[in-house]
């Protein structure tokens, strides 16, 4: 039973979020910012993880602390669900093509928090989705989680799709990652017996 909930209420922002790792890509997302329900409703279906997240954020404000906050949620979801990590390939990387965009993300599940964010977007919104907000995520997302994230673009100038590429191949990476492999199953990837 790999699965983590999490309620986070700030001054900002009210979240509730749960998380299956080993479901089949249900979603139910309500952010109250439109591209990031998008973006993780292709995330969950993506990584065949089962995800539902309400969250009522200060979106008069702007989304930065909705945005940012779910990604928080979301990383100490996905550590309560992985306990004590037993069995998990621990690694993963996909490249994830997307009409004109290649998308390059590698995942340790290390225990030690890094996050290289090697994208380069031309426009400064998708609709009203500030895309600097996408790597604000991913910091809030690495640091919660205690991982290691590489996302790399390798081409691409549509704005829209090198998000969307974004997610999906760290949703990619994610599920090879956090598959258990059964001739492990019992031991924790390290040669310190512990991440």
């Amino acid at each position: 039973m790999r699965k983590g909930e999490v309620i986070r209420t700030t001054k900002e922002t009210d979240i509730s979020l749960k998380l299956d790792l080993d479901g089949t890509g249900k979603s139910e997302i309500d952010t109250g910012v439109g591209f990031l329900d998008h973006m993780l409703t292709l995330f969950s279906r993506h990584g065949r993880f089962d995800l539902y997240v309400k969250c009522t954020g200060d979106t008069y404000v702007d989304f930065h602390h909705t945005v940012e906050d779910v990604g928080i949620a979301l990383g100490d979801a996905f550590k309560e669900a992985l306990g004590d990590m037993k069995g998990i390939i621990r690694y993963g990387s996909f490249a994830l093509p997307m009409d004109e965009t290649l998308i390059l993300s590698a995942i340790d599940i290390s225990g030690r928090v890094h996050l290289n964010y090697d994208v380069d977007i031309k426009a400064d919104k998708v609709g009203d989705f500030d895309t600097e907000l996408c790597k604000e995520f991913f910091l809030g997302f690495v640091r919660h989680a205690v991982i290691t994230l590489h996302i790399v673009k390798m081409a691409g100038e549509n704005a829209h799709h090198i998000i969307e590429g974004i997610f999906k191949s760290v949703a990619r990476s994610l599920a090879q990652a956090v598959s258990i492999d059964e001739a492990y199953k019992d031991e924790i990837p390290s040669t310190k017996g512990v991440i």
